[in-house]
């Protein structure tokens, strides 16, 4: 009787592990987009005299640059953002590599 119980209960046992070994599943794929655009830190000093230029011109003369950027694009254009602050303000101004403010 033991042997009887002892071969159903491992053979149900058995049973159980093949079901779940042979189950299959979906395999999950995972992408992550990533941004092509690089930016890299440039000294407020070596930006270009069009971008020197445009920072001391009427609209924006009023902003103190604190940080600037050189963003590179997917397709390789690029422009600087400019990060400025007006007493509590901040705010960051794109412009193009031609001195032209980007909005």
């Amino acid at each position: 009787m033991k042997k009887i119980i002892l071969s159903a209960a491992f053979l149900a046992f058995a049973s159980i592990t093949a079901v779940n070994a042979t189950e299959i599943k979906n395999p999950v794929a995972i992408t992550a987009k990533q941004d092509s655009t690089t930016k890299t830190p440039v000294e407020l000093k070596d930006l270009p005299e069009a971008v020197k230029t445009t920072l001391q011109s009427d609209p924006v003369k009023a902003w103190t640059p604190t940080a600037a950027s050189l963003v590179t694009n997917a397709d390789k254009t690029q422009y600087y953002e400019i990060e400025v602050k007006k007493e509590a303000e901040t705010a960051a101004i794109k412009i193009g590599v031609d001195g032209k403010i980007i909005q």
